[in-house]
This record gives structure tokens, sequence and C-alpha cells, in this order.
């Protein structure tokens, strides 16, 4: 494998793609709706069914109600706390090399081994690294040659 190095911003734009791509693929890929509701479900039996002060009930409904505003605006939510973080804005070095890819910018330095990598799985518009230990990289292929991705999606199976 040939080395490559090349730079990158973590803009909004940059930052959005990498949710909307790893979403699918990460943990809670579907929203899990059982909590609100029996968040919602306890606070109004609290409500209506005992003689207790209201309040226990108006704060299991409250917290019901901003669970699912959590769930209804989680991209803008993600969004919103990457921006707020350091990191934003930044350039990002990455190189990719024989002995794996590493990214480097003003904040942190990460090297992923390819001997760290589970697999990839390739989306439309990036790929995702899975590490043995669980965690998922995001690159979005805007950042290579058609070439390239192909060697880093087969270095892997």
């Amino acid at each position: 494998m040939q080395p490559f190095k090349t730079q990158f911003t973590l803009s909004r734009e940059y930052l959005a793609e990498c949710f909307d791509q790893s979403r699918p693929h990460g943990k809670g890929a579907r929203p899990n709706y059982l909590f609100p509701a029996l968040l919602l479900a306890a606070g109004s039996g609290s409500l209506f069914l005992t003689e207790q002060p209201k309040v226990l009930g108006y704060l299991l409904v409250a917290l019901g109600i901003l669970e699912l505003l959590h769930i209804r605006f989680r991209r803008a939510w993600w969004l919103a706390r990457q921006m707020l973080s350091r990191s934003a804005n930044t350039e990002v070095t990455l190189t990719i090399n024989e002995e794996g890819i590493t990214t480097k910018s003003s904040y942190s330095q990460t090297t992923l081994l390819w001997a760290d990598i589970e697999r990839v799985i390739e989306t439309d518009l990036g790929l995702i690294l899975v590490t043995q230990s669980g965690g998922q990289q995001y690159l979005s292929k805007s950042l290579f040659t058609p070439e390239l991705v192909s060697e880093i999606v087969a270095k892997n199976q």
C-alpha cells in the first residue's frame, strides 16, 4: 500500500455526514420508544390513580417528554455538542500507511492499526472502521481516490 496523506476540516458538513452515515450501523440505530412510554405511563398513573402529592407524576411526565425530544432531535443535539467541542473546525491530517491509519489534529492524535480493525463497512459516502473493541471511526470517501477506497476495503476482508 502506498502511503497516503491528506488534510480536511472537521466542519459541520463533515460531522453531519459522519452522523448520517454512521447511525444505521451503530448502537441505537433504532430509537427506543419503550422507555419514554413507560415514563409517561408511570407519570400519568401517578397523577390520576393516586392521592399522593402530584410532584412525582409531573416529574415522570416531564422526563418522558424530555426523552421523546431527545429521540426526535438527536442529530441536532449530537451536531451541537460536536460543534461546541474544541476540535470543531480544526484541520485534521490523515495518514494511511502499512501500519494503519493515523489522524492528527492540534488537540489529539489517534493511530488505528490494521490489526485492530475488525471490519470495514462501506456506506454511500464513506467508510466505517469497526475496531475489535467495538469503537467506530468514520472516514469520508471524498478524501480518497476510488483505488484507495478499494484497497482499504480489501485489506480487511
